[in-house]
């Protein structure tokens, strides 16, 4: 829940130690003291005491060029929380107009379904025409359709043979952008949760999580999409599982939009995927002999805390080499919006994930992460590289194995 000074209390412990430095993206990728959380947090101080107006050109610059990544956080020794001081900087710079006309059209289309649908189904119409993958590059045009390209399927699944229900019902969280792109990964979540005992029941009259809105300082927005989503799953199952980080995160943390019982209860049950069948095991698969690698999406291990369960998830797996490259745990460049408002320092802090990646000996046959953005950002990076790597969220390759194993017919 948000303090009575709107969040901007959680920075009260920053002592301007420097901890935080070398692990801020965008402070590594443009060495100005003003990107860094150190310098951000002086920034944010000023706009609290009215010191600096929320109108001023270089304090939204510094601001907006934070990727909320909170990779701060965890290496920060008082405890500082950076990414709630962050949030609160950013309603007010909303408040005052500072909204780009571009992110207000964006959010504007996340907040409505009925605008919302047909433009993800014309995606996946333009994808299904093969002219995303073959056209994909560098420039910010074939970036965009390298993006789009990335989140294509693998093999489909089949039916699975269920087993005993007997870990509970489980409400499936569909989003929007992992709806309308990414139903494989929904279809690999539904059958490896059957096959551990899961009951999947499905809730109608959910939404968008209202991320991009949180994020962006609308968060009215933001509010009005979780009260829709607390309406939808209340008292529907024991847990609600994500297989988004940036959603998964969100739910999480309902009461600091919603401060009320019902949110509390609803944010208790919320679980990612790959915590959830960490819990049950998981059930091993069938042998699949490759070399894959993780990459540790910001808002699961960071937000959520989650480091240790997707990688017990790929362990199910017998003969999976499973590598974590240099700054597998260090921010892609996606960061929702980002691309958008920063795609020159999106792309430069991206560059060094491909590098690592192409530098890794033997290569990996595929990147595994657990997030939308991520998919689909580093999906491009390769694609623009022409490293023959493909990207895919970790249950898809536990999907993948149990298909092998004849759990599913």
């Amino acid at each position: 829940m948000t303090g009575t000074r709107g969040g901007f209390e959680a920075l009260d412990p920053c002592v301007h130690c420097g901890f935080c430095l070398p692990a801020c993206p965008t402070y590594l990728a443009t060495g100005d003291e003003n990107d860094s959380p150190r310098g951000r947090i002086h920034l944010i101080r000023a706009l609290e005491r009215g010191e600096i107006q929320p109108t001023d050109r270089a304090l939204v610059e510094h601001l907006d060029a934070c990727l909320g990544c909170r990779g701060c956080e965890p290496v920060c020794p008082s405890g500082v929380g950076y990414g709630r001081g962050l949030e609160a900087a950013r309603v007010r710079l909303a408040a005052a107009g500072r909204l780009p006309l571009e992110v207000r059209a964006i959010l504007a289309v996340f907040a409505r379904a009925w605008l919302l649908r047909p433009a993800l189904l014309l995606a996946r119409w333009f994808r299904a025409t093969g002219f995303p993958d073959r056209l994909s590059g560098h420039s910010p045009i074939q970036f965009l359709l390298g993006m789009l390209a990335s989140t294509t399927a693998g093999p489909s699944g089949s039916t699975p043979k269920p087993a005993p229900a007997t870990r509970g019902r489980v409400a499936l969280f569909r989003g929007c952008v992992m709806d309308g792109l990414f139903g494989h990964v929904h279809e690999a979540t539904r059958r490896t949760l059957a096959a551990n005992g899961y009951e999947i029941v499905e809730v109608d009259g959910q939404t968008c999580c209202g991320a991009l809105h949180d994020h962006a300082g609308d968060r009215a927005g933001a509010a009005a999409l979780a009260e829709a989503n607390l309406r939808a799953f209340a008292g529907r199952a024991d847990f609600l599982v994500v297989n988004s980080a940036g959603c998964g995160a969100l739910l999480k943390d309902l009461p600091h939009l919603i401060p009320s019982d019902a949110a509390r209860a609803l944010a208790a049950k919320v679980r990612d995927v790959t915590e959830l069948l960490a819990a049950a095991g998981p059930r091993p698969g069938a042998p699949l002999a490759e070399r894959v690698c993780y990459d540790a999406p910001c808002h699961l291990q960071h937000a959520q805390g989650i480091h240790r369960e997707p990688l017990q998830v790929l362990n199910a797996i017998p003969d999976l080499e499973i590598a974590l490259l240099p700054g597998f745990d260090r921010c892609c460049g996606s960061a929702g919006l980002y691309g958008v408002l920063h795609p020159e320092l999106s792309r430069a802090i991206l560059g060094e994930k491909v590098a690592a990646i192409a530098a890794a000996t033997p290569q990996p046959s595929l990147v595994l992460t657990g997030n939308p953005g991520c998919l689909m950002q580093i999906g491009a990076g390769l694609r623009a590289a022409e490293l023959p790597i493909g990207v895919a969220h970790p249950v898809e390759l536990l999907d993948r194995s149990y298909r092998a194993a004849g759990y599913y017919h």
